[in-house]
């Protein structure tokens, strides 16, 4: 339950700590891409807005009056403006209306102003309580009646500006333009990203749970392997101790007048001492063969020889069981690259299993060949069968298919379990396909050498 309790909570830890991130980078990505947006719309405004002040100067400058009273002159070629002090056209015709260059009457507005900076003319729809003095700033934005409003203010120059005393300008010419379609432009922006953002977060906090889950499974399951290593462990040690213990306790009790019986309890002692001692040693096998990632030390390995060797160590066990151990090994030799004694321990124990669980009368069958660069071992047996259900567990530390059978049989649970680390560290692999009263056949599949032909 604490254990439960212990992963959920540092799930849940993981699982903040991701939305906690995510939620920073989400926000300075957004904020970020709001920034963007507002400044390339507010570029391309001003960029627009100085594009037609250059137009209306380009087209102003021929036609602009040489004297101090212009107002006749920019009536005519300004039709659709208002002249100060002068009632407004305020229904000008449409050859008027795009006489100034300007197609969007309802967003920009125009006035002028001589050199001075006396406001000379101006368009109708121009903001209301607009100050008649110039202001020479470029840009200019300011608030009417609510509604936002960007200006700009260039210096306009006549063909006739040698005949001016006073200034060799002859005025300004000031473009402004309603900011409303930029402002809710702006607004739907902020109302996507006040929206967005927090949906997009909830599925930031569904991710980062789903996420957090997938990254504790394999930390989950490997304490839950650890747990099950170090019970199996402790419990397999415990057996072989307490009889050590219990054995000493009688050694310590027997009279010296019996001799007979104190050699007997010291041969049980030696026994359990050395199952201790064997089982410590393939633990220490088993860390080791984890441990190392390295192949450094590895030597070119001929397999004809190393599986003859097992075969004729193995023959004289298999005659006593009453199986018959087949070899059938290639003429030509199949070399890989590895540790011997380690490839001599994979092999041998998965021949010591298949003698251990093949009834009198059977038959075990090991053959060496290679394909596609690869050096397969195959051993099959006429034995009792591995369940299916249970075949994927076998190569599990400790794990027994029947606890019993092999607690008669001496073994400890760790042989096959040795044999899938040692192929694993040669880059290797034992695949198994086994059915209960049938027998069972094992692969082993490494990287082979290339391969040479016996020279006779």
């Amino acid at each position: 339950m604490k254990t439960s309790q212990l992963f959920l909570h540092s799930r849940l830890r993981l699982a903040v700590w991701y939305t906690l991130v995510m939620g920073v980078i989400l926000s300075i990505s957004g904020l970020g891409i709001y920034r963007s947006l507002v400044q390339s719309n507010w570029q391309a405004i001003e960029r627009e807005i100085e594009s037609i002040a250059g137009t209306l100067h380009d087209s102003l400058e021929p036609m602009l009056p040489p004297s101090e009273n212009p107002t006749t002159v920019l009536k005519r070629i300004l039709p659709e403006l208002c002249l100060v002090g002068q009632p407004c056209n305020s229904n000008p015709s449409l050859i008027e209306r795009h006489t100034t260059g300007i197609s969007d009457r309802n967003t920009y507005y125009l006035r002028l102003f001589d050199y001075q900076g006396k406001l000379l003319a101006f368009s109708p729809n121009q903001p209301n309580n607009l100050s008649k003095s110039l202001n020479s700033e470029p840009w200019q934005t300011f608030t009417s009646n609510g509604i936002r409003y960007h200006q700009f203010t260039i210096i306009l120059h006549s063909s006739h500006t040698h005949d001016l005393a006073v200034n060799s300008s002859w005025g300004y010419l000031q473009l402004g333009r309603t900011l409303q379609p930029f402002d809710a432009e702006v607004k739907r922006i902020q109302v996507i990203l006040m929206f967005g953002f927090p949906l997009v977060l909830g599925l930031v906090i569904l991710s980062s749970w789903w996420l957090s889950g997938l990254a504790m499974q394999p930390i989950y399951q490997s304490y839950q392997q650890q747990k099950q290593f170090t019970a199996n462990a402790a419990h397999e040690l415990r057996s072989p101790l307490a009889s050590l213990l219990a054995t000493i306790e009688a050694i310590l009790r027997i009279s010296p007048s019996q001799p007979q019986d104190l050699n007997k309890m010291l041969h049980t002692l030696e026994r359990q001492g050395r199952r201790l001692s064997n089982l410590v040693t393939d633990l220490l096998l088993l860390t080791s063969l984890e441990a190392k990632s390295s192949s450094d030390e590895f030597q070119s390995c001929c397999l004809n020889d190393l599986v003859s060797d097992l075969i004729e160590e193995f023959s004289e066990l298999a005659t006593i069981k009453d199986i018959d151990l087949i070899e059938y090994i290639p003429d030509e030799k199949i070399y890989v690259s590895g540790d011997e004694s380690q490839l001599y321990r994979l092999v041998s124990n998965l021949i010591a299993n298949a003698i251990q669980y093949t009834p009198s009368g059977g038959q075990i069958m090991v053959s060496l060949k290679t394909k596609e660069n690869t050096a397969l071992i195959i051993m099959q047996d006429t034995g009792i069968g591995i369940p299916k259900e249970v075949q994927k567990r076998i190569f599990e530390r400790f794990y027994r298919v029947d606890s019993t059978r092999n607690r008669k049989t001496g073994g400890t649970g760790l042989g096959l379990a040795i044999a899938q680390a040692i192929a694993h560290h040669h880059q290797g692999c034992i695949t198994v396909k086994s059915q209960l009263g049938t027998g069972s056949l094992f692969k082993i599949y490494l990287p082979s050498q290339t391969t040479t032909t016996e020279k006779k």
